[in-house]
């Protein structure tokens, strides 16, 4: 099957963005975030977050893969985050049905070439919940290198929507450029 086509989100990507978003909380995060919160109105909240970002950017970018049907995965990523670690990955979803077919390597790609185009040799990182295995095998298999362990934050600020206490690994890539090259391996 060909990849999706790949463009730049907008803010009338906020609901699609949000429902994507949402699904992969509640397929992914049981345990981590409280169930009440993930059973939740969690698209309405999600499309909170996602209007305002989409709305004004600022330093970040948002490409939205999508087929016939619609939005199949998205990835943001807020450029200079952080002086040390350099650009963040904030969000990299695909649609459950439609794992495992490129679609999210196609997406960290354009991130990571996005990062390298506005500052060449600008390192890239993200993080991902501890007990999501299957991603830190993913960003393992591009380059990616476990640096660091921190607590998960409560979404939103609020402690109540976190289930207990939880870790989440940083996974840096020194040169964003270096993700591209292990991607086209």
């Amino acid at each position: 099957m060909a990849l999706p086509r790949f463009r730049t989100g907008g803010p009338d990507d906020a609901g699609a963005v949000a429902l994507l978003h949402a699904d992969s909380w509640r397929r992914n995060y049981r345990g981590v975030y409280a169930d009440s919160y993930l059973d939740g109105d969690l698209a309405a909240d999600r499309e909170a977050v996602w209007s305002a970002r989409l709305a004004a950017p600022g330093d970040s970018l948002t490409v939205l893969a999508e087929d016939g049907a619609g939005p199949v995965g998205f990835v943001h990523v807020v450029f200079g985050d952080d002086p040390h670690w350099g650009s963040l990955v904030d969000n990299l979803h695909v649609a459950h049905e439609r794992r495992r077919r490129g679609i999210g390597e196609a997406l960290l790609t354009r991130a990571a070439q996005a990062v390298a185009a506005r500052a060449p040799g600008a390192p890239l990182y993200l993080w991902v919940h501890a007990r999501n295995t299957s991603a830190q095998g993913f960003y393992a298999a591009l380059g990616g290198r476990n640096v660091g362990t921190a607590p998960v934050s409560p979404p939103g600020g609020r402690p109540e929507r976190l289930h207990g206490t939880a870790e989440k690994y940083r996974f840096a890539w020194p040169d964003a450029a270096a993700l591209g090259r292990a991607a086209a391996r």
